[in-house]
């Protein structure tokens, strides 16, 4: 119903913020990751109804007793995607990171 404003929450606060965010931590990645998974659900959300182009907007939203439905699933759909998320990208930099001390050490890359 709603899952997609979770990580769009987070993508907005992202990016506002992103020149706080130093630049090894790849700050674009994160709002890469975020706005593409605000995309995927958007769509996903629209392809099903459940987002329509005139108020309410929502479809969860013509009914008041199905608002705490829409908050459960925001919580649990919305909020564990973006969770991935973040931990994804955090997995990213420190892959990153584990690379660049390698290579600034001298170590031997390991070539397959």
């Amino acid at each position: 119903m709603a899952c997609f404003l979770v990580p769009a929450a987070a993508a907005t606060a992202t990016t506002v913020l992103r020149r706080k965010i130093p630049e090894r931590l790849h700050p674009e990645w994160l709002n890469s990751l975020l706005w593409g998974g605000v995309a995927m659900l958007a769509v996903e959300h629209i392809a099903h109804q459940e987002v329509i182009p005139y108020p309410p907007f929502l479809t969860a939203m013509k009914n008041s007793n199905d608002i705490p439905v829409m908050l459960k699933e925001m919580l649990t759909v919305g909020g564990t995607m973006t969770l991935a998320i973040f931990f994804l990208w955090l997995v990213m930099v420190w892959i990153t990171s584990r690379a660049a001390i390698k290579t600034a050490t001298g170590a031997k890359r390991w070539t397959g």
